[in-house]
């Protein structure tokens, strides 16, 4: 059974590395500029912390989670600001966190599995092509809970 996000986001506030809280209006300030709501995990996570780092603080962290001023398409964030077009990725997806060796995990918020989004694995090397950036969770809070229990890069022991 899994865990309840409610659980997950006070470990993360009692053995990780949180950050102070967003607002609800930074909240409707990013949806507003990125043109898609966050889903329920996602707005819950960020109402608690405005992102964290988890298991170690930068630079040694394997997981960032960004921010919201700090989240972008993938495609801006593997390639940089002047690719972003549809050559290098599909607007849809979003990087949400940073796993420190130029890879990120990303959002597609063209689709959603119970109403939350996928998150994907976006490794640098093979993005944008689908067969090589798997889905690595069905939410976030699937997400957070195996990156707590399973450590770093859990999806490439699969």
């Amino acid at each position: 059974m899994a865990t309840p996000l409610n659980s997950l986001r006070e470990e993360v506030s009692r053995e990780h590395f949180p950050h102070p809280p967003a607002t609800p209006e930074e909240i409707e300030e990013f949806e507003q500029q990125v043109g898609w709501r966050l889903d329920p995990d996602l707005r819950a996570f960020y109402l608690h912390c405005n992102g964290a780092e988890l298991i170690k603080r930068l630079p040694d962290s394997p997981y960032r989670i960004l921010p919201l001023s700090k989240i972008v398409r993938a495609r801006v964030a593997i390639f940089g600001k002047k690719n972003d077009d549809d050559a290098h990725g599909p607007a849809s997806m979003w990087a949400i966190c940073d796993v420190q060796d130029g890879n990120y995990l990303l959002v597609d918020v063209a689709r959603q599995e119970n109403g939350r989004y996928p998150v994907m694995d976006g490794w640098h090397e093979a993005w944008p092509d689908p067969k090589y950036c798997d889905q690595i969770a069905t939410s976030f809070s699937d997400f957070l809970e195996r990156a707590l229990r399973q450590g770093q890069a859990y999806w490439l022991n699969e």
